[in-house]
C-alpha cells in the first residue's frame, strides 16, 4: 500500500503529465475500485465493462484531487467512480423511467417555469401537486426521477459556494465504510425535516433564502438549522 506522502506526490506527478505514476496509483487502488463497482453487479453491464468505468472514475479523481479538499484522496475518490458508472448506466438505459413519468417531469419543468416567471418565486411542491391533482410525493418522485445523483462535492449555488463534504470534511478516517462515505446511512437517520433541508440544500442547489420559503420560515431560522444538521451528520462520521 502507498504511504500518504508518496501518493500525493505521485498524484502531483500523474497531474503534470507522468503516464506511469497514474498508472502505479491505478494498480494500487484496483481494490478500491472493485469494492465500489461490486454493488453495480446485476444491472447488465458486464464485470469487466464496470472496472472500466470505475477506472475512468478514479482517473478523474486523479486528475481533480486536491489535499486542500481536506479528505483522503481514497475518500474523494469513492463518489467519482460510483459516479462514472451511474452516469453510465443512466445514459445507457439501464435506470429506467416510466414514459408516464418522464411525461409529468416534463409538465412539472414547464409550470415551474412559468410560475416562476408570474410569481418571481419557485412553486412548492404543495402548489405543484394542486396544480397536478396529485400526491405531493409524486411531485417529488416525478421531478427525481430524471435526476442524476448529486456529488458530495459539488458546490452549492450559493453566496458561500461550499460542498456538502467540505462542510462535513473530518480528520478521521471515514474510508472504512462506502455507504458512510456517501452519507446514505446518514441522511436516512435524519428527521424529515432534516432531510428535506439538506435534500433542498446540497442536492437541489436551493439558497436558504429559497428553503426558506419551501418551509415558510426566515432565512435565518434555516441557517441556524442546517448549522445544527450539519454538526449533527458530521458526528456520525467521527
Amino acid at each position: 500500500m502507498i504511504e500518504q506522502s508518496e501518493l500525493l506526490a505521485l498524484i502531483k506527478q500523474a497531474q503534470e503529465g507522468s503516464e506511469s505514476a497514474k498508472a502505479k496509483i491505478l494498480t494500487d487502488n484496483s481494490p478500491l475500485i472493485k469494492s465500489v463497482i461490486r454493488r453495480f453487479k446485476n444491472k447488465g453491464v458486464e464485470y469487466e465493462d464496470l472496472f472500466q468505468l470505475g477506472s475512468i472514475g478514479f482517473l478523474k479523481a486523479i486528475k481533480n484531487f486536491s489535499p486542500e479538499f481536506g479528505v483522503k484522496f481514497s475518500t474523494y475518490a469513492v463518489p467519482m467512480i460510483a459516479g462514472e458508472v451511474k452516469r453510465f448506466l443512466r445514459d445507457d438505459g439501464y435506470i429506467k423511467v416510466s414514459r408516464s413519468t418522464k411525461s409529468l417531469a416534463s409538465k412539472i419543468a414547464y409550470f415551474t417555469q412559468t410560475y416562476k416567471n408570474e410569481h418571481n418565486e419557485s412553486p412548492k411542491v404543495e402548489d405543484i401537486a394542486k396544480e397536478f391533482g396529485i400526491e405531493a410525493q409524486e411531485v417529488v418522485f416525478a421531478m427525481d426521477s430524471l435526476k442524476f445523483p448529486v456529488s458530495i462535492y459539488d458546490k452549492t449555488d450559493d453566496e458561500h459556494s461550499q460542498s456538502l463534504s467540505e462542510k462535513l470534511s473530518s480528520d478521521e478516517n471515514t474510508e472504512d465504510n462506502i455507504d458512510k462515505i456517501l452519507l446514505k446511512d446518514i441522511i436516512e437517520k435524519l428527521d424529515e425535516r432534516e432531510k428535506k433541508i439538506i435534500i433542498l440544500r446540497y442536492f437541489r442547489d436551493k439558497t436558504q433564502s429559497e428553503v426558506a420559503r419551501v418551509l415558510n420560515v426566515s432565512q435565518v431560522q434555516v441557517s441556524r438549522l442546517e448549522s445544527k444538521i450539519l454538526d449533527k451528520m458530521k458526528s456520525e462520521l467521527v
